[in-house]
């Protein structure tokens, strides 16, 4: 039990107030704005540092518990955007909190994936546009090659049919390391080769012989050939350099010639003897005619060899050869034209084998011709080759074929490989973004998940309040489950998701009949039942007064007459309300209740035993406050207001609105009294904001002048006798 509470250096408490007291029940009374909250606040979190000048004796007491609103802000959570959904209890409120903060959470995160996917959809989509495009550009190939002479249309077999196949079998290929040599003509000629109907291997062509190069290099023809020096003519032959002309000349003279000769054809004297003929002939001796015999063979061979060549077309009738043929006529040419250069060097060495002969060597000419007949019959075995092999040589141009596309393709593909990359790693960065917001994600359900398993169920608590609806007489609303820890009003004639927003009465009764739940229920396991500590703060500050008889009935039955309550401080600002919980008995309130006055003066609030009776009714007790002129301002004109409600509303039966149409308070003098005491909102402290336009003796005028001009001046002057 506590038996001193001291309050000192907090809020309106200027100076140290204290409460003695060695009863079981406390009730005490005082005006809006007099301190009760604050008061109620100290006991229930007695260690918040606002309090440091605070105490109550014994420091250590029974377990205290507190209905304020601290209380009701602590364990009375309405969902956020749910109307007229709330949950109840310290733990549940502090997990529906981390629910929904969770669920905030949660739902920001499912935004920020939501956008992150949005993004990866639009990056996908702009790669799928990037890469129609390199599809649609590959796919020039099809349309190229599978139409028109349609020769290289087998190396599209199996990629006609999509866009996308084509696509990907071009990608799979590598690019060559240089420019392929093959063309499309090429391509298109050798396929046609090895495909047409008149494919068939071909004979290759001769190479050009020529069996007498090596009379090119006789020692002959470097040879002077003479006649004897022994013939009287010699030098005569030897002078004119043309004995092929002289041994010609012996044919044409007469076998028999006498001594007297016969005529020169020149000189037509008988120059011409025996005698001359004889040393003439005498000229060419054998060894002469020997040389001359081998000239002429060698010139006879020579010629023959040459003549029994073949011509050029011989050896370009191939169709291979047939490309070369420009190149084959010249070589050949070169060949021919050396062959008769030679013969005629022969030839003039006959007529005057005297002088030496220099022949061409022609096996380079030779040489170069059949290097290129050599070439010609390597393409031809190569293509009989193919032929043998038809399937593998069409293979290998199929290849060569994707290689050249593959080549000239490249800055397509390429384009496309680095719009890929680009996506690719965009695309990488968002999953990981999005996998981290999942991981995010996932933390948020398991706090949830958590936080639920930190609910407690209080169904029983939410049967029992129902039941105490019914016994506080209010039965045009219950609570209904709303989820596994929610719960909703259900007002009488609303349909099943009619939901508003609780009033601050309705949301006052439930969270008090919830406070009893838990003053009636064990802490724990290891609760023996010990007494305890019960303050209550102004339960019914927003109810009609309709309930305030049931709601202190209750609280005498469950704490006033309890065992389990070693002690209660019952705090209100209705007089009605403080007389209600009063024991009318004088032996039984002398033993176990004591009564208390909260005032508010400018040294600060304080707190004062009071006498039963001393108890008067709230309307008394307004005029009291308006009677005292050191009251705060704010206070004078809330109990100004509220006599004016109760008298012309409730005892007059009067519309208070009309009080105030009356021509006298038009006065600018009475605007601010006007303006403060006819207002549609409750009759709150708070109701006065700027002190500055208050005027005691203003108020006190109008509020003499509305009960004259109403003719209850009789009234007015009774209530304000001291």
């Amino acid at each position: 039990m506590i038996t001193e509470i001291q309050m000192s250096s907090v809020a309106s408490y200027k100076e140290p107030v204290s409460l003695k007291t060695e009863k079981k029940v406390n009730l005490i009374y005082g005006l809006n704005g007099t301190g009760k909250s604050i008061f109620s606040d100290f006991l229930y979190d007695p260690s918040d540092s606002r309090f440091a000048q605070c105490s109550m004796i014994p420091t250590l007491s029974n377990e205290i518990f507190v209905y304020n609103q601290s209380f009701i802000r602590d364990n009375f959570y309405e969902a956020g955007d749910l109307k007229g959904i709330f949950s109840l209890s310290k733990e549940n409120k502090a997990a529906e909190e981390k629910i929904s903060a969770a669920r905030r959470d949660l739902d920001g995160l499912e935004q920020s994936r939501a956008v992150k996917q949005e993004e990866k959809k639009r990056v996908e989509e702009e790669f799928e546009g990037k890469t129609h495009l390199a599809v649609d550009e590959i796919w020039e190939i099809k349309t190229s090659y599978c139409g028109g002479d349609r020769v290289l249309e087998y190396c599209l077999d199996g990629l006609k049919g999509k866009k996308e196949t084509l696509f990907a079998y071009l990608l799979s290929i590598a690019k060559p390391a240089a420019q392929p040599k093959a063309t499309i003509p090429q391509l298109k000629k050798d396929v046609t080769a090895l495909k047409g109907e008149t494919a068939k291997p071909l004979p290759e062509i001769s190479r050009l012989a020529f069996s007498q190069h090596s009379v090119e290099s006789h020692s002959i023809f470097t040879k002077p050939i003479i006649g004897s020096d022994d013939s009287v003519v010699a030098p005569l032959i030897e002078k004119l350099e043309n004995s092929d002309w002289v041994k010609q000349g012996l044919a044409y003279l007469p076998r028999d010639i006498d001594e007297e000769g016969i005529p020169c054809p020149f000189c037509q004297e008988r120059t011409i003897t025996p005698a001359l003929v004889e040393n003439i002939a005498g000229y060419f001796d054998e060894a002469y005619e020997a040389d001359i015999a081998t000239l002429t063979s060698l010139e006879r061979a020579y010629r023959d060899a040459k003549d029994g060549m073949h011509g050029v077309d011989a050896y370009t009738s191939n169709s291979f050869a047939a490309e070369h043929k420009p190149e084959l006529e010249k070589l050949y040419s070169l060949c021919i034209q050396s062959l008769e250069t030679n013969l005629r060097a022969i030839q003039g060495k006959i007529k005057n084998p005297r002088n030496a002969a220099k022949l061409v060597d022609t096996t380079p000419a030779f040489g170069a011709y059949n290097d290129l007949v050599d070439n010609v019959n390597s393409k031809i075995r190569e293509y009989n080759a193919k032929l043998a092999d038809r399937e593998a040589s069409l293979k290998a141009l199929k290849n060569q074929f994707w290689e050249l596309m593959r080549w000239q393709y490249d800055q397509t593909l390429r384009r496309y490989q680095q719009d890929q990359k680009e996506a690719n790693d965009r695309i990488e960065i968002l999953d990981r973004e999005t996998s981290e917001i999942g991981k995010k994600m996932d933390a948020k359900s398991t706090a949830i998940a958590a936080a639920q398993k930190q609910t407690l169920n209080i169904d029983e608590a939410i049967e029992n309040i129902n039941v105490g609806l019914v016994g506080l007489g209010i039965e045009d609303f219950e609570i209904k489950k709303h989820s596994d820890r929610l719960y909703r009003v259900v007002r009488s004639g609303d349909t099943e998701h009619a939901f508003d927003t609780l009033s601050e009465g309705e949301k006052m009764i439930i969270s008090f009949l919830y406070f009893c739940e838990l003053c009636k229920g064990r802490l724990g396991a290891d609760d023996a039942a010990t007494k305890r500590i019960a303050v209550i703060d102004d339960p019914i500050s927003s109810l009609s007064h309709i309930y305030i008889f049931n709601v202190g009935q209750l609280i005498k039955s469950l704490f006033f007459e309890s065992d389990r309550f070693a002690q209660v401080f019952v705090l209100t600002h209705c007089l009605y309300f403080f007389y209600e919980l009063t024991d009318t008995k004088h032996d039984r309130r002398k033993e176990k209740q004591k009564l208390f006055r909260m005032v508010k003066s400018p040294s600060g609030s304080q707190i004062l035993d009071m006498k039963y009776e001393e108890i008067q009714n709230d309307y008394q007790s307004y005029w009291e406050v308006v009677k005292d002129d050191s009251q705060p301002p704010a206070l004078i004109a809330n109990c100004m207001r509220n006599i004016i409600e109760y008298f012309f509303n409730f005892v007059k039966k009067k519309d208070m609105n009309s009080v105030f149409q009356m021509p006298e308070l038009r006065d600018t003098r009475y605007q601010a009294f006007c303006r403060y005491i006819n207002r549609e909102s409750h009759s709150l402290g708070q109701n006065i904001f700027d002190l500055k336009e208050f005027d005691y003796d203003m108020f006190k005028e109008a509020l003499r002048l509305v009960f004259a001009k109403t003719g209850f001046s009789e009234h007015y002057n009774q209530m304000m006798k001291h």
